[in-house]
Formats: structure tokens, sequence, C-alpha cells
């Protein structure tokens, strides 16, 4: 049974309405073991950690055995202080890592004539659908899947089928997928549903996952100053719960500016962004909002590597952001087998450059300014740059410095899209 909760206020839903609205979502269930499957850390502000905690405990009073499979994709697992942060006093060994690499089972794939169909002739090859083998396991006859609707750089809008095929999926549809959506064009499909990327994962549910006791647990939030605000709250088995979901993302978590920001400034909390990987959001999410000539300047006092594991981490080393032409023309060599064998972090690759329209500025602590340009960006010192460029005295939006200089300030960009009104 579907079931939508939108707040009445912008402060959002409280803890007392989610939690009656997730008690709901469990009547007349009888439920003898569950997994739940919610985002990693890395989804801090979606409200998971709460909704997960809630569903355990309640399930546990009710006499069920609970599971829990963080959706880490290709992300490092969590650790026990995050798993405290996030999902509260859930015991540490219930957290079941995903392991994208063998921890899969295969279900069939998406043929290549659909590929070819949802991208305009643009991808050519099957994808392999894949899934962390808990998901297919009868002795589970709940599985709560539950996330965060929100723009995404390689679907569109997040979550619903992506947390399973991608979130405890495996390689080859993480690689594809991305590849897809980075071959497509990131600027056309952030913000919208309907993406030939959510066509595979539609694809997929459709053929493989209809069966499983599969409920969806959706968020639409937003964090001003850190405080998590869950705007709406959709439960359901169907893709409507999908649909209502990102109609009201579209409304919460799309910010359009009149015109090209000629200066962004991101700022990336160093509990939350420890790499490239997850800190080339500041990238992705405000490339539609910057002015051609601008200039992007991310404050990351936590990244410390380039990618989430060594492997990846070679890889960004190795190639650099350099733009969607150069990436594409390395991945085409037949010497680099190594890329066309990780098609995810080629697509990350693309996305991280601005293909030379704008500058991209990592002001850091922990990566020496050799090893950033080395990549394709520019280097700036982190202690340096927030004596001019402080997070702690911006305001979300434009600001006029001492001097003059006007900025569009960040505090976070995982929580948003943001969108030049003129070009869209």
């Amino acid at each position: 049974m579907e079931q939508f909760t939108r707040a009445d206020s912008e402060q959002g839903l409280t803890p007392e309405e989610i939690r009656a609205a997730l008690l709901r979502s469990l009547e007349g269930r009888t439920v003898t073991k569950a997994l739940i499957i919610p985002p990693d850390f890395t989804r801090f502000h979606s409200n998971a950690g709460f909704i997960t905690n809630v569903y355990y405990h309640e399930l546990i009073r009710r006499g069920a055995e609970v599971d829990i499979l963080p959706a880490l994709g290709t992300h490092v697992p969590v650790t026990e202080e995050q798993a405290a942060a996030m999902f509260g006093d859930i015991p540490y060994e219930r957290f079941i890592p995903h392991d994208w690499r063998r921890d899969v089972i295969r279900l069939g794939e998406v043929p290549a004539s659909y590929l070819e169909e949802i991208t305009g002739g643009l991808w050519h090859d099957p994808v392999s659908v894949e899934i962390n083998r808990r998901v297919m396991d009868e002795s589970y006859d709940l599985i709560l899947s539950v996330g965060q609707v929100v723009p995404h750089e390689v679907i569109g809008m997040s979550n619903h089928a992506k947390n399973l095929f991608v979130g405890v999926g495996g390689s080859d549809m993480i690689n594809k997928s991305h590849m897809v959506g980075a071959v497509y064009g990131m600027e056309r499909m952030m913000g919208r549903d309907h993406t030939p990327v959510r066509k595979i994962f539609d694809y997929g549910m459709e053929h493989f996952l209809k069966d499983r006791p599969i409920e969806f647990v959706l968020t639409v939030t937003t964090a001003p100053g850190g405080d998590i605000r869950t705007h709406g709250l959709f439960i359901g088995d169907t893709r409507r719960v999908l649909e209502e979901a990102v109609a009201l993302s579209q409304e919460k978590n799309i910010d359009f500016v009149e015109t090209g920001i000629k200066k962004c400034v991101v700022y990336l909390d160093p509990s939350e962004f420890k790499t490239t990987w997850l800190g080339n959001k500041a990238v992705y999410r405000t490339r539609m909002a910057i002015a051609d000539g601008g200039e992007l300047i991310v404050l990351a006092p936590g990244v410390h590597r380039f990618g989430e594991d060594l492997e990846v981490d070679r890889l960004i080393r190795k190639y650099g952001y350099k733009g969607r032409l150069h990436t594409l023309e390395e991945f085409e060599k037949p010497e680099n087998q190594d890329l066309r064998d990780n098609m995810g972090a080629a697509a990350h690759l693309i996305h991280g450059s601005s293909d030379g329209r704008f500058t991209i500025t990592y002001a850091v602590r922990d990566i020496s300014g050799e090893e950033i340009e080395g990549v394709g960006f520019q280097a700036a010192d982190y202690d340096e740059t927030v004596k001019k460029y402080d997070p702690a005295k911006l305001r979300y939006g434009y600001n006029t410095l001492p001097g003059g200089e006007e900025i569009y300030f960040i505090p976070n960009p995982a929580l948003g899209l943001w969108i030049n009104r003129e070009r869209f």
C-alpha cells in the first residue's frame, strides 16, 4: 500500500510524524526476517539513519530477525563510528558490508537493443544485472530499501531501484550505468526522471525483482545549517512512490539562479567528504549554474586522496579530470584496458571535469599541490583560502566580500542542484 506523507511547514516532518508513518507501513504485516538497505554515511542528511533505527527496533520488538546492508556501491564500508553517528544504537554487528566484486549473483541482462533504443544509438552493449545475494534470499519476507531522492549526476534523480542495482549491485551494472550516463550527457539528465539510466533500473525491477518483497521508503530532505528537514516521506512498492518523491525533490532541491555564477565557493564537510570521488559533487551539482569562464573553488579540508579505493585512486592519478573527449579517447586506446575494466571510474573522470568551460580549484590540507594539479585541477592551500572565504562567515547564496567581490556560496553540494535559468 502506498503512503505519501508531506510536511505542512518548511521545518519538515517531526520525528513523531515520521515514526507514525513508518509504523503504519508495517500494519498488517507478519515479518520473521527483514533486510534493511539504507544509504551509507555519504547520505547522512537523507534522514535514513533515523528511519532505519525506527524500523530496526520496531521489527525486533515484534520478534523479527533484522539484517542491515548499507548501499555502498563502490564506497568503503561504514565504520563503527559512522554507524553510531548516523544510525544510533543499532549494534554494529548487524551491519553487513556489501562486496560489489564478489558478493553478487547474476539475474540476467538488459539487452543491447534496449540500450540502443533508450540512448538514441549512443550505447550498443548489454548490461548484466547483478545484485547482492541477500536480496534474493527467500528467508527474508520483508526488504526495506531506504533512501533519499535528490538530483543526481548519473541517473537524473537518485534512489528507488538505483539503491538496489548500484547500491548493492555488481560491477557490470555499476560501471556501465555510470558510463551510459556520461556518454549520454549529465546535463541532459540531472534533475529529471525517465532518463536512459533510470530506464535501465526500471527494466531490472520489472524483469527481475518484481516478485521480491521490496518496500521503498524514500525521503526528500534539505539541511540548512546541517539541520535535517524531511519535507516528504514516500513508502510503497510501486514506481509512483519514486514519481511523487521526484516531484517534491524538484521543488525543494533544485535552485535556479537568474544568470551564470562567475565565482562559486563550495564547502565540503570533512566528516562526509574525504575523497574527490565524493567531493566532486561540488562540480556535478554546480556545473549547470556556473558561467563560461567562471571559477569554482572547492573548500575541502577532509579530502586526503582521490579514489574511494586504491585502484580507482590510481586510475584518477593516471588519467586525470581532463574532459569528456580526452577521457573517451583514452578509453578507446587498446593499451588502456585498465580504464575499460572500470567504466565507473571513466565516467567519474568525465563528470569531474568542466571540459575547460570554467576553472576548478581544490583547496586542501592533505594532498600536495603537485598532485592536485596532476589530475587536472588548480590547487590552493585550505588554511590560506579560508582566510578570504570563511565558511563560518558566509551565508548560503550570494555574498559580497569586504573588498567588493561577489561570490555564490554553497555549504553542502550533496543536497541540491544549481541551474542557470537562462540555459535550462
